[in-house]
């Protein structure tokens, strides 16, 4: 997808800071992976400033995510692709979207450059919304009170939002996630978790088994969740049931390298190929598990659909 000067409908979309000031802007700061419930709050409560003060409102976001940068052994999953980041920060309405590349020379710009420099007069900030953790500059040395003493433009703390005394956060989707507790994670993002991508060329054993799937691209190799789940796809004509997989398929000729996301859709057998889906996983039904042979996986694929129809005639 190209991002240099794009308009993705209403919101315009920047590969790094412009060349020319933006208009004045109310701006948040961050990765904003998974766009979760505090996100939105971030994102709410950025439009609201903007509005009553005639601001147009700016996100500026990192790609990579900056851990992929400096621990890439380390770095968390990502919830999001870029791709989905962007189509739901359009969905909330935001004006202008800066997706910053992360590398080593940006991340060397000391902190009173980034807010004099970046902030005040490249994005024109009149209004600067942050997280009550930001931090920002080489070595994360700016924080909240140093980017407050400008005279350039009003700081604003949000502070973490909490659902039941927990903190609301990537971290905690992604342990939601990573424990099968699908319920929970949809509460912390005010939606099902989903995974959208192309429809891409597989091997096709589904289809000899009688359960042909979707194979859909990953973006990223290091996917937030992995098993079998009860899902529902859209993109078709409609929403349409299903079961995934999502892993590494011990069972097909000793298992793949990367993962794979493959989906079986309920009564439905056409050619979808290089059609772009989006994957919504409601439920856990298990972990992936190495059969002896395909006739014992093919029953276990059969169980699996059969629970799937009974938890959403269940809904």
């Amino acid at each position: 997808m190209p991002l240099s000067a794009a308009t993705i409908r209403s919101m315009h979309v920047l590969r790094g800071t412009p060349h020319t000031p933006l208009p004045r802007s109310a701006l948040t700061i961050g990765n904003f992976d998974g766009l979760h419930c505090g996100h939105s709050a971030m994102l709410a409560r950025l439009k609201a400033e903007a509005k009553a003060r005639h601001l147009v409102s700016v996100v500026m976001t990192f790609e990579p995510h900056p851990r992929e940068l400096f621990t890439p052994d380390s770095a968390p999953a990502r919830l999001t692709s870029l791709r989905e980041k962007i189509e739901l920060l359009r969905e909330a309405g935001i004006d202008y979207l800066i997706v910053q590349h992360f590398n080593r020379s940006f991340a060397s710009i000391d902190a009173l450059t980034f807010r004099d420099h970046i902030v005040a007069q490249q994005l024109n900030a009149q209004l600067v919304l942050v997280g009550d953790d930001f931090q920002f500059g080489a070595k994360r040395s700016g924080d909240f009170n140093l980017l407050a003493a400008s005279s350039d433009f009003e700081t604003y703390s949000l502070p973490t939002l909490k659902q039941n005394g927990e903190r609301v956060s990537s971290t905690a989707v992604r342990l939601a996630l990573q424990s099968g507790q699908m319920a929970h994670a949809a509460k912390l993002l005010d939606r099902p978790y989903s995974i959208a991508g192309r429809v891409v060329g597989g091997d096709r054993l589904g289809r000899e088994f009688g359960f042909p799937t979707a194979n859909i691209q990953l973006k990223h190799n290091k996917p937030p969740l992995f098993g079998i789940f009860i899902v529902e796809v859209l993109g078709l004509d409609r929403t349409y049931q299903g079961v995934a997989s999502l892993g590494f398929r011990p069972t097909i000729h000793g298992g793949d390298i990367k993962p794979k996301l493959e989906v079986h859709l309920f009564d439905f057998n056409r050619d979808i190929y290089r059609q772009h889906l989006r994957v919504n996983f409601l439920a856990k039904l298990r972990d992936e598990e190495k059969y002896p042979d395909f006739d014992t996986l093919i029953a276990q694929i059969q169980k699996d659909c059969d629970q799937a129809r009974a938890w959403f005639a269940a809904r």
